[in-house]
C-alpha cells in the first residue's frame, strides 16, 4: 500500500524566505440524500396517475409512471464535484462575473418546474475560484424542491463561507410554471431575486458595477 503525499505550492510573503506550503484540497460537494427509491416512485406516480382519472394502460401510457420517477429523480440529483480554488498569487481585487448560468429547478410549493438564468460573481479575498465550480454550486443547490428567493441566499451564503471573498453577489431571473401554467396564467412574466454579500452589499459603487456587468442597469 503506497501512501500519496500532497503536492506543496510556493506561496510567497514580503520580507519572508519563500517556504513552501501543502495546497489546500478541492472540497468534495455531494448531495445527501436518504436514496432513491425508482419502483417505488414508479408505483406512486401510477398511482395519482390514475387518482386523476388518467389511464395507463394504453401502450403510449403504460411506461408514463417510470418515465415520472426517473425525470423527477434526475431533476433532484445533482452531480457531485470538486470545488476547486487557487491561491489569489496575483492580488486580484476586480469582480469576477459569470453570466447567464443556466438554471432549473422545482418549486416545492406546487413540484412544476422553474427555469432561467443566474448571474453569480464575487470580489476574490486570497483565494479565487475555477469558473465552472459558479455553475456547478447553482446546480447544487437548485437540483431539489425549491423556492427562488432560498436559492438565491443559499448559492451566496454558501459561496461566502466556502471562498471567504470580499463580496458575493447573485442574481437569479426565472419563469415559474407554477404561475404561467395553472392560477393567474401570467404567460411571460419572470420573477427576479438577488442577493448581495460583503463589499457587494456595503459600498454603492461596487453593487453597482455588479448589477450593471450582470446587465441588470
Amino acid at each position: 500500500m503506497t501512501t500519496q503525499h500532497p503536492r506543496t505550492a510556493l506561496h510567497v510573503t514580503p520580507g519572508d524566505p519563500e517556504i513552501p506550503t501543502p495546497a489546500q484540497p478541492a472540497l468534495r460537494v455531494v448531495h445527501e440524500t436518504d436514496g432513491i427509491d425508482l419502483a417505488a416512485a414508479e408505483r406512486a406516480a401510477g398511482q395519482f396517475l390514475q387518482a386523476l382519472g388518467i389511464s395507463t394502460e394504453s401502450e403510449s401510457l403504460r411506461g408514463t409512471p417510470g418515465r415520472m420517477a426517473r425525470a423527477y429523480a434526475e431533476l433532484f440529483s445533482p452531480r457531485p464535484f470538486n470545488l476547486t480554488t487557487f491561491p489569489n498569487d496575483e492580488g486580484y481585487d476586480e469582480l469576477v462575473l459569470a453570466r447567464s448560468i443556466p438554471v432549473r429547478s422545482v418549486c416545492e410549493h406546487h413540484l412544476l418546474p422553474f427555469v432561467g438564468t443566474a448571474h453569480v460573481g464575487y470580489l476574490p479575498g486570497r483565494r479565487i475560484l475555477g469558473l465552472s465550480k459558479l455553475a456547478r454550486v447553482v446546480e447544487h443547490f437548485a437540483c431539489r424542491p425549491q423556492v427562488q428567493e432560498r436559492l438565491t441566499k443559499q448559492v451566496a451564503d454558501w459561496l461566502q463561507t466556502q471562498l471567504e471573498p470580499k463580496g458575493v453577489g447573485v442574481v437569479i431571473e426565472a419563469e415559474h410554471s407554477c404561475m404561467t401554467l395553472r392560477g393567474v396564467q401570467a404567460t411571460g412574466s419572470s420573477t427576479l431575486t438577488s442577493t448581495l454579500l460583503g463589499t457587494l452589499r456595503n459600498d454603492a459603487r461596487s453593487r453597482s458595477e455588479f448589477l450593471a456587468l450582470a446587465g441588470l442597469t
